[in-house]
């Protein structure tokens, strides 16, 4: 499978998701082709440490019930 490049669109929603305690997994299922080591690179400051965590997810993000 192709890795996803990461944006910094997506970082921002990848920071605030794990700030929720958001699973890697079900951010990966978000944005298919994107693997838990880009997810923990973003999440540790590796990738887009300058950028901020979204306000708020996408409307169609996976949330739980």
């Amino acid at each position: 499978m192709h890795d996803c490049k990461v944006t910094p669109a997506m970082a921002s929603v990848i920071k605030l998701a794990r700030a929720l305690k958001i699973p890697y997994s079900w951010i990966s299922a978000y944005y298919p082709g994107l693997n838990f080591g880009r997810i923990a690179d973003v999440v540790k400051g590796r990738m887009y440490a300058h950028i901020p965590p979204a306000k708020t997810l996408p409307f169609d993000f996976p949330k739980s019930i």
